[in-house]
C-alpha cells in the first residue's frame, strides 16, 4: 500500500505537484507553468505523476485542488478561473490518464483542510478558512472532512454581499457574477486596491507601506478593509460560530488585521461574548498542495 499521498495545486498560472511523506513532510516538489489547453494539461499532470511515481517507487494517492468546483449535476468543472478546466471531466479524465482515482475539491477547501489538519487550526473541530487574494473565498472542515454542500458551495463567502452595509455603500460595486456589493469585490486584494487608487488598480501591495509613511488615503482604505472584513467574518461566527477561522490568500500578511478584527467583529457577533481566534495560517504557499493531498486519509 502507499505510504506517501500527491497533492496537486492546479492555478491559473502555475501547477505545483508534490508529495507528502506519513510524517507530513512534502518531497519531490516541482513546479510548472500552466500548459494552454485541456489536453495539453492532463498530459502535463500524467508526466509529472509519473515522475513521482518513479522516485518514489509506488503508486501514491493523488488528490488535486483548483480553482473551481466539479458540479454535482453535470460532473463538469464550473466556476474556475483557469478557464481549460470548465465543462470537462477533469476527475474523470485524470483519473484514467494516470489509471488510479483522483480527488478534487475546490482550492479554499484544500487550505482550509491542510490549516485543519496539521496547521493553525490543528486540533479545532471546526475550521473556517478565508482566502484573500486576486479573488475572495472560503472553505469549512468539520471533524477533518471538507463540507462540500449539495451544490459545491460550502464556503463560498466572497460572493454574499457585505453585511451591515451603510448608506454610503449601497448598492455596492458590480462583481463580475452580476451581483452587487459582493464581499469579493471590497475585501479581496483586487477590491483593496480599487477602493484606494479608483476602479482601474489592481496591486494593493503597496498599500500598507504608503499608510506607514502617512498617506491618509491608504490608510482610510486599510480601514474600511479590515472593518468591511470585520462584519463579513462576523456572519460567518453568527451562522457557522467555528472555533477557529484562519486567513489565507495575499492580504494574510497583513500584520495589521490580526490585531484589529478580534476587536471589531464582536461588534456584530449575536453573542455576549465572542473569543474566535483569527489565526495567521501555517503552512502558506503549501497549503494548496498539501490540503489536496490531506484529500485521501492515511494509509
Amino acid at each position: 500500500m502507499a505510504q506517501h499521498r500527491i497533492g496537486i495545486d492546479f492555478g491559473g498560472t502555475k501547477i505545483e505537484i508534490a508529495a507528502m511523506a506519513p510524517d507530513g513532510r512534502l518531497v519531490e516538489r516541482r513546479r510548472i507553468a500552466t500548459p494552454t489547453g485541456y489536453d495539453k494539461a492532463i498530459r502535463a499532470l500524467s508526466d509529472l505523476i509519473a515522475t513521482i511515481d518513479a522516485e518514489l517507487g509506488e503508486r501514491p494517492t493523488v488528490g488535486v485542488g483548483i480553482p473551481g468546483a466539479i458540479s454535482p449535476a453535470t460532473g463538469l468543472v464550473k466556476n474556475a478561473n483557469s478557464n481549460a478546466l470548465n465543462g470537462h471531466r477533469f476527475d474523470i479524465d485524470l483519473a484514467a490518464a494516470i489509471g488510479r482515482p483522483v480527488r478534487v475539491e475546490n482550492d479554499a477547501n484544500c487550505f482550509a483542510l491542510s490549516e485543519a489538519a496539521d496547521g493553525a487550526a490543528a486540533g479545532a473541530r471546526v475550521v473556517f478558512g478565508v482566502i484573500m487574494g486576486t479573488g475572495c473565498g472560503g472553505g469549512i472542515v468539520v471533524d477533518g472532512r471538507v463540507v462540500q454542500g449539495r451544490h459545491r458551495l460550502g464556503g463560498e463567502w466572497g460572493h454574499n454581499p457585505l453585511p451591515w452595509p451603510r448608506i454610503d455603500e449601497l448598492p455596492g460595486p458590480l462583481c463580475w457574477c452580476g451581483q452587487h456589493n459582493c464581499l469579493e469585490t471590497l475585501i479581496s486584494g483586487t477590491g483593496l486596491a480599487q477602493d484606494c487608487d479608483g476602479p482601474t488598480a489592481r496591486d494593493a501591495s503597496q498599500i500598507p507601506a504608503r499608510a506607514a509613511a502617512g498617506d491618509p488615503a491608504a490608510s482610510a482604505a486599510l480601514d474600511r478593509h479590515a472593518d468591511r472584513t470585520a462584519r463579513g467574518l462576523a456572519q460567518i461566527v453568527n451562522f457557522l460560530d467555528p472555533d477557529a477561522i484562519v486567513l489565507g490568500g495575499g492580504l494574510s500578511n497583513l500584520d495589521h488585521l490580526y490585531e484589529v478584527l478580534p476587536r471589531l467583529i464582536p461588534r456584530h457577533v449575536f453573542s455576549d461574548v465572542c473569543t474566535t481566534p483569527i489565526l495567521r495560517p501555517t503552512h502558506g504557499d503549501s497549503s494548496g498542495v498539501r490540503g489536496a493531498a490531506w484529500l485521501w486519509p492515511v494509509a
